[in-house]
């Protein structure tokens, strides 16, 4: 494990926002794990009248929505791992899918959401342009000019 010191550790706790192929990879992930929560969470919604049990389902729909457009990834990743293992734990029959979801949830939660989210765009590295300083020559009786331009 690297030292406090050397800054890696610290550099792993964020996402790098990755581009190309491998954004498109997560995009798609957000896509497919978004729309399975929110089908399956207003399908639970139709299917049942009880209150406690349409619960979870709403904060997996609700969490699917934020990874849809990217935003809080590693805040509703984690929301949808524990709401998915939280389903699995109330109910018997069925886990492949809850267990499925809580397995895209925390990946998402521990990749990021990719270079085409809400996230990428208020968190991700930002590019400064810095101007170029004008050249000031000082002449040896003192006093001081600037180049001509061009």
């Amino acid at each position: 494990m690297p030292y406090a010191g050397s800054g890696s550790f610290l550099q792993r706790l964020f996402s790098t926002f990755p581009n190309g192929w491998p954004g498109i990879g997560i995009l798609l992930q957000r896509v497919l794990t978004a729309t399975t929560l929110f089908c399956y969470g207003i399908g639970h919604l139709r299917g049942t009248s009880q209150f406690a049990s349409i619960v979870p389902h709403m904060f997996a729909a609700v969490a699917g929505i934020l990874l849809l457009v990217g935003l809080w990834t590693p805040i509703a990743g984690t929301l949808v791992a524990i709401v998915e293992l939280w389903i699995v734990c109330s109910r018997a029959g069925g886990q492949g899918i809850p267990i499925m979801l809580a397995t895209l949830g925390a990946t998402l939660a521990m990749i990021g959401p990719g270079a085409w989210s809400i996230d990428a765009h208020l968190f991700g590295r930002k590019h400064f342009e810095i101007p170029q300083r004008q050249r000031i020559s000082y002449h040896p009786k003192g006093g001081a000019s600037t180049p001509p331009k061009g």
